[in-house]
């Protein structure tokens, strides 16, 4: 048995399991279809457009959940239709985008078989704050400190 080494081992590296898991999930998610760009729109927006020719927006399913943008497509297959040659397949996809925290979907839009998807980066108030040191609190059941009352004893001659 192999253990598998991980970026993310080290101590220092607190609360990054979560990126670890959409970084394995990311690789799995390799087909190449349907094809996508990603655009920088400006100093804070993106924009994702996938080449989805042939659906229409009822065909299609935007959906973002815990970060992740995920992107749906089925076609429905029409019986009376008979194909010669059928090169166009109606294929159903499946397409998510892990979205890192500030990243923000605005919208969506179809346009000529060109699916978009507009982001905007939102720009995080600092997020640096004091943490203050308090004492223990006491037991409430503790037995209170003893005191020791210093007796003086004189003997009599």
């Amino acid at each position: 048995m192999t253990a598998r080494l991980s970026l993310f081992d080290h101590p220092f590296f607190l609360g990054f399991d979560q990126f670890e898991r959409d970084l394995d999930r990311l690789k799995k998610n390799a087909d190449g279809y349907p094809p996508y760009n990603v655009e920088q729109i400006g100093e804070n927006g993106l924009r994702i457009t996938l080449a989805v020719a042939g659906f229409t927006m009822s065909d299609l399913d935007v959906e973002v959940a815990h970060n992740q943008l995920m992107i749906r497509g089925k076609q429905t297959e029409e019986d009376e239709r008979v194909y010669l040659h059928r090169g166009i397949a109606a294929r159903q996809f499946q397409r998510s985008f892990v979205l890192a925290d500030g990243i923000e979907v605005r919208g969506a839009t179809l346009d000529n078989g060109l699916l978009h998807i507009d982001m905007a980066r939102i720009v995080p108030e600092s997020a640096a704050r004091k943490i203050s040191i308090d004492a223990p609190e006491k037991k409430k059941n503790a037995r209170p400190a003893t005191k020791a009352i210093d007796v003086s004893v004189e003997e009599n001659a």
